[in-house]
């Protein structure tokens, strides 16, 4: 009996994956070179047939006077923690609409994390280092990835159906509503999109090539 059961669920997970497949993406700039940090979102284009809970606490660490990671994806109201693994104190702050909070001059992990749990961007940057600058991209997409320093993201086990995505790069030229695309995947295999996008400068201050004071 136990054994029959066994293979009910082999074959019942075997079924689930074969109607699941893989959504390919690259993304790459007006001269063809890969662009890293990439937010990618899927939706049904029948609605969100199941909302992404919200993960366990998501880190955002400190290292090296930055912020690891420059971009980070997360599903809304997930919590996340800020620990400064540097061996100076940094200042965390965000004034965006999306979430206001302040993580005043501080060393190791703060006692409690920053719960997201409104629908947006949110910029993060440090009182002390104006280079520090990352962001938080706050979704209800069940679907979403960021692309790899080759400019290529993965969705992998999407249900088949059509889908409309949708791309974000904090430096992009276009509005978020204008990369929309729509595909349908089908029950196995892999789809691929691709996204060639014309990029903002980089305006971001310039890091101190050399501490000005001790602690900098």
């Amino acid at each position: 009996m136990k054994n029959r059961y066994l293979a009910l669920m082999f074959l019942m997970s075997w079924g689930l994956r074969l109607q699941a497949a893989e959504l390919g993406v690259v993304v790459t700039d007006k001269d063809g070179k890969a662009i890293l940090d990439v937010v990618v979102m899927a939706m049904p284009t029948e609605g969100q047939t199941k909302a992404n809970k919200p993960q366990k606490t998501v880190v955002i660490d400190q290292v090296d006077k930055e912020f690891v990671n420059h971009v980070t994806v997360i599903p809304i109201d997930t919590p996340v923690l800020f620990p400064n693994n540097d061996n100076i104190r940094h200042h965390v702050y965000s004034f965006s609409a999306s979430k206001q909070f302040e993580l005043p001059l501080y060393k190791d992990t703060p006692a409690k994390p920053v719960t997201f749990d409104k629908l947006g961007v949110v910029t993060l940057g440090c009182n002390i280092h104006d280079w520090m600058v990352a962001y938080i991209y706050v979704t209800d997409a069940p679907y979403f990835s960021t692309t790899n320093k080759e400019g290529k993201a993965q969705l992998p086990n999407l249900p088949a159906g059509e889908y409309t995505f949708r791309i974000w790069h904090p430096r992009m030229e276009l509005t978020e509503q204008a990369t929309q695309q729509t595909a349908v995947i089908k029950n196995s295999g892999e789809t691929t999109l691709s996204w060639q996008l014309a990029l903002k400068p980089d305006l971001r201050s310039r890091r101190a090539p050399l501490p000005i004071q001790p602690g900098y």
